[in-house]
């Protein structure tokens, strides 16, 4: 093909992107020797944010790169972006080297169809390259290995395949590509300790799996030792994602070490005796293992006097690589002192705006015993009759030293109003200060569900680690078609680990001082799942321990601190005068009273923007400067909004500028406001109608008059739809394929009851402006 672009009068100014794609940089990528196999198109690398609306959530627009070309299935090696011809060759290189720099890529591309633009971002250099001069995939594979030095023995091991399943066609994310292609890439260079930093939820275990199996299948990593410290961890790995060795691997149970097997699976509390005794890992010999995985390595193995690093360090000539959403750096415990610096992190931040994560709501509740504390009078005893000491008692003693019965009566109250506006059935965990704590918080929410309660008694129940009929609900509580156990209250068991993907809300009722423990308790609600209708989660917080969002150690590597040694970095929060005298107090016990009234005397919704900064202005004034932002005058407004064919385009354009219509339409009070009512209400102070209101003008008007038969019961139909959802039904003819259209045929068929789909079209278009109709 020539690459002259001699047009024979061809106005190439009126060549759209797709015409320069198809007709010039496609053809130049695949002379270049580029087969279908190694060329991706449009290559969407995100599945776009959830932003919330209402109960529900809806996605924004992928990340998607024109081309994505891969050395091999496994190895991405270039991105190109084009651009029609009315730009220069280079306009597109910026973007290109951003989804080259998101998904690890060392070539980036740009081109308009006339000549290419190339930026090796290993060497940084740059050059322009005629369309015949595009390199093939062998010239940029052997110029990325001879600027990484890669030797042939270690290129073998770089270039293995991933495993593939057909059933599930389960294929590793952008960014767990990256964290397995990176790890490769390391060990086969001689690096020994490494470190993977993922949010939870972000499939730690799946990424693991395709690295050890990678190298399994190469022969460099015969002997691989899977290690945690909880049962559920071991077993959810070993029968989902590392299910594909069942064959080879085995669990180490009652210390029984079997040398026949390939993959092994401990806790640490398998491998270890008594301290003075001989530990059960040396059984093995020191170089019996090739390879170590260490899941949730921030709790013991990264404690420097352990028994558990004992492990690790007796096995020190094997690879090891440990895993964690949380890595914990203090006095006594530094995962990066043992394992290195990352070498790849992915935050929560990021997989909430590449749309892998859920959301998250605030509610934070304030109780006055809280705020104010709690003193007792003089001589006052509590319901066994103990004096209770004379001091003031604040949230950090509530439920670990004293028990306000009533304080625990309007957490379970509020909680429940929460579901009842909700969602009954929201999976919901609700952590408390201990375990007596979570047996009473489950008493309290009961008297407030006894109907449910009555249906199913295992609507609640406690899961913590001494209670064994409620540890046999755990598998229950996590599978997605289980509708029971619904509410589950604990203390320390549910709050790391817990893969339960359609838990709604997360209940603080605990006080939480370390920030390695609070990222851990928020990724319980990390998981998305749109098709169990969960879109976002909840954190309802008693306790202000949702003030550690502003933390700058929250969505990145926490600092080196000088706590307490006890996993409490940084400050504590706020004591009585003095602390607590326990002379009055044996071994576990509190004080109670039940003569206590508390009330909740501030509920407050958060919202965080783009970048997870909280709002701290006052929301509504705080909106509406950006709604007038974006709309000088209400005329303008009422403008764009009638001109605009899809109406949630303008509800998402807002939403990016930090404008939240649901906690706007709580603020508010009135939830049968209409997008439009609320946002002229709240940005030019217009008065609001309800869309029951704006249906009711509609029918006064008699506007259907023109219409009969199917066609009037159709649009009926709509606005009675339109006042109890909203506008979204009316901006698809998706909708005639559902209750209660359906009644009436086929989409086609009611089509022709408009005289056409055209004519179907400019109906809802009609009816959407008579509905905004002054």
């Amino acid at each position: 093909m020539s690459y002259d672009n001699k047009s024979g009068g061809l106005n190439f100014g009126k060549l759209t992107e797709e015409d320069v794609k198809y007709q010039y940089i496609t053809p130049a990528i695949e002379d270049a020797g580029w087969d279908k196999s190694q060329l991706k198109f449009e290559f969407a690398f995100t599945d776009g944010k959830m932003h919330i609306k209402g109960q529900k959530g809806y996605r924004g627009a992928k990340k998607r790169a024109d081309y994505l070309l891969l050395y091999k299935p496994s190895i991405p090696i270039a991105v190109v972006e084009a651009k029609d011809m009315n730009h220069a060759f280079d306009d597109g290189i910026q973007q290109s080297l951003g989804y080259a720099r998101t998904l690890g890529i060392p070539f980036a591309f740009s081109s308009n169809g006339k000549s290419f633009m190339e930026h090796n971002r290993i060497t940084g250099e740059v050059k322009e390259l005629a369309m015949s001069e595009f390199p093939s995939p062998e010239t940029l594979w052997q110029r990325y290995k001879e600027s990484k030095n890669i030797t042939p023995d270690e290129e073998n091991i770089i270039t293995e395949p991933d495993y593939y399943d057909p059933i599930s066609k389960k294929k590793p994310r952008y960014y767990q590509r990256k964290a397995i292609n990176r790890t490769i890439e390391a060990i086969a260079q001689g690096q020994n300790r490494i470190l993977l930093v993922m949010a939870t939820g972000t499939g730690k275990t799946f990424t693991a799996f395709q690295i050890a199996y990678k190298l399994w299948s190469t022969g460099i990593k015969k002997k691989i030792l899977y290690l945690a410290d909880r049962n559920i961890l071991i077993d959810q790995t070993m029968v989902q994602d590392f299910k594909p060795f069942e064959k080879v691997m085995t669990k180490i149970k009652q210390k029984d070490l079997d040398s026949s097997y390939e993959i092994y699976f401990s806790l640490y509390q398998q491998l270890v005796n008594n301290e003075n005794e001989k530990q059960p890992y040396q059984e093995f010999s020191p170089d019996f293992f090739d390879l170590i995985i260490v899941d949730e390595c921030h709790r013991g193995s990264a404690k420097e006097d352990s028994q558990w690093r004992r492990i690790l360090e007796y096995f020190h000539s094997a690879t090891q690589i440990g895993m964690t959403a949380t890595p914990k750096e203090d006095k006594e415990i530094s995962t990066t002192g043992y394992f290195g610096e990352p070498l790849y992190t992915y935050s929560l931040k990021q997989g909430i705006n590449d749309g892998f994560l859920a959301p998250y709501r605030v509610k934070r509740i304030g109780l006055d015993v809280d705020l104010d504390g709690y003193r007792p009078e003089k001589d006052k005893v509590d319901v066994n009759g103990k004096l209770i000491e004379d001091r003031e008692y604040n949230v950090l003693d509530f439920d670990r030293k004293i028990i306000i019965d009533d304080r625990t009566k309007i957490v379970a109250q509020k909680v429940t109003e929460y579901l009842k506006r909700t969602d009954r059935f929201g999976k919901t965990i609700v952590f408390c200060v201990d375990q007596e704590h979570a047996l009473r918080m489950r008493r309290a929410l009961i008297n407030e569900n006894k109907d449910l309660v009555a249906e199913n008694d295992r609507y609640i129940m406690r899961i913590t680690s001494d209670d064994v009929e409620g540890k046999k609900q755990l598998d229950y509580f996590i599978d997605t078609d289980e509708r029971y156990p619904t509410i589950v209250t604990t203390s320390e068991l549910l709050s790391t680990g817990v893969d339960c993907k359609t838990c709604k809300l997360i209940v603080l009722e605990n006080n939480i001082e370390s920030m390695t423990k609070f990222k851990q308790i928020i990724g319980r609600g990390t998981r998305l799942r749109p098709d169990y209708g969960k879109y976002y989660f909840t954190i309802m917080d008693f306790r202000g321990s949702t003030k550690k969002f502003a933390d700058p150690e929250f969505d990145g590597l926490p600092e080196k601190d000088d706590s307490d040694g006890n996993g409490r970095g940084g400050p504590r929060g706020p004591r009585g005068p003095k602390e607590p005298d326990e002379e009055g107090l044996g071994p576990g016990e509190k004080y109670r009273v039940n003569d206590v009234k508390v009330h909740a005397i501030l509920e407050k919704n958060l919202c965080f923007d783009a970048e997870g900064n909280l709002i701290t202005e006052n929301l509504i004034s705080f909106s509406k400067d950006n709604i007038i932002n974006e709309y000088h005058s209400l005329d303008d407004f009422i403008h764009h909004w009638n001109e605009m064919e899809k109406k949630h385009a303008i509800t998402e354009e807002l939403y990016e500028h930090n404008v939240f219509l649901e906690e706007l339409r709580e603020a508010a009070g009135n939830d049968d406001m209409d997008d439009f009512d609320l946002i002229c209400h709240i940005a030019f102070d217009k008065k609001p109608l309800t869309r029951y209101e704006r249906v009711n003008n509609v029918k006064k008007r008699d506007y259907l008059n023109k219409y009969e038969g199917v066609a009037r019961k159709v649009l009926e139909g709509l606005l009675d739809k339109y006042a109890t959802d909203g506008i979204t039904d009316l901006e698809s003819i998706e909708f005639l394929e559902n209750d209660p259209f359906r009644q009436y045929g086929s989409p086609m068929k009611i089509a022709k009851e408009f005289g056409g789909k055209l004519q179907l079209q400019n109906a809802l278009h009609d009816l959407q402006r008579e509905i905004y109709a002054d």
